[in-house]
């Protein structure tokens, strides 16, 4: 097999005492930290030539389905290595929900990015639903309904929506979190918050694939 650059090696052996310790893999995040990689970018970068040299493999792109093939010893000879995953166990009563990057909930910042992460949780918690995605939360904008920056909501893959609920809509380039409401000649995306004004879109410039989901649920770490 082709031989790693120490970086790489850091990377790959990193991920391995995640698997061990833990018994599930990193994140790009927890990766990036730990090695002082500033971007998720860069760490896919050293992921993806991981994968080109034979060491570990992974789908769609996420971190938490990353499987090591093979784990270099201190002379460069390679092991075979498949740890098991809790990610990959049969349980019924869990989904598997993909987080699949960010969404501004203030000023339109951000458009939602590449899906970098998974996790799973009780299907009762989300009501049965299966099209369901991860976003996190930047911005003070839905204070008021309980939403706060920082915070996980979980949008069920949707194109339409009912007046009044909470939507992750897509305006331009940017995706943002809002109550929905279409009015005669505009759509009002309106933020739970007083001191924020509201995001008017024209019905004219309005399309229906603006709607990605309605949120369903919020997840929020205590610590």
């Amino acid at each position: 097999m082709q031989k790693l650059t120490n970086r790489q090696r850091a990377v790959l052996d990193f991920i391995s005492t995640s698997i061990h310790e833990r018994g599930f893999p990193p994140t790009l995040r927890e990766i990036g930290d730990h090695l002082g990689i500033r971007s998720t970018n860069g760490v896919n970068d050293h992921l993806r030539a991981l994968e080109r040299k034979g060491y570990l493999t992974r789908e769609d792109m996420k971190s938490r389905t990353l499987r090591l093939i093979a784990q270099p010893d201190g002379e460069g000879v390679t092991a075979s290595l498949r740890p098991a995953s809790p990610l990959a166990s049969a349980d019924d009563g869990l989904v598997e929900v993909p987080i699949v990057g960010r969404v501004a909930a203030g000023a339109l910042s951000e458009a939602i990015e590449s899906p970098e992460d998974t996790v799973r949780i009780d299907r009762v918690l989300l009501g049965g639903r299966r099209e369901v995605f991860g976003l996190r939360i930047f911005g003070e904008s839905m204070i008021d309904a309980g939403i706060f920056d920082g915070d996980y909501v979980f949008v069920q893959k949707q194109l339409e929506a009912r007046r009044g609920e909470i939507v992750v809509a897509l305006v331009g380039d940017d995706a943002t979190c809002k109550y929905y409401y279409p009015e005669a000649d505009h759509i009002r995306l309106q933020p739970a918050n007083r001191q924020m004004a509201p995001i008017l879109v024209p019905k004219n410039d309005w399309r229906s694939t603006q709607i990605l989901g309605v949120v369903v649920g919020i997840y929020r770490k205590l610590a």
